[in-house]
């Protein structure tokens, strides 16, 4: 089980060319791939403040999702006491949520952010 980050969606549905190869590998053949809610949160955010140009809305990426297998993973409370007890070393909330998220449900983070990884969470890239 894989949870994808925020970028990680973006590149695959739209331009896969910016994945590692051992990112789109593991998306492709993985058997289950999630995707947080949270991410499409934070797409909407970008979407409304003009800096993600996107000519889908979150509705249409979230039914993309659908037809791609990936799995939408809701925010459960155990995600949000998981935050609580992350160390202070990345400041996005979004990143922590997902970071949170992963670590609950025991999932690698497919990310090319290089702050994660110095979480105790397995990352792929």
């Amino acid at each position: 089980m894989v949870l994808l980050d925020t970028h990680t969606l973006i590149w695959f549905m739209f331009d896969d060319s910016k994945l590692s190869e051992t990112a789109l590998q593991t998306i492709k053949t993985e058997d289950k791939v999630f995707v947080s809610i949270a991410s499409l949160w934070e797409l909407s955010i970008k979407q409304s403040l003009g800096k993600i140009d996107l000519a889908y809305s979150v509705k249409e990426i979230s039914e993309k999702c659908g037809n791609a297998n990936i799995l939408i993973l809701p925010i459960e409370p155990d995600h949000l006491d998981c935050i609580k007890t992350l160390p202070d070393i990345h400041k996005d909330p979004f990143d922590r949520l997902l970071i949170a998220q992963a670590t609950a449900e025991g999932m690698a983070l497919v990310t090319k952010d290089t702050i994660i990884p110095n979480y105790d969470i397995k990352t792929i890239w």
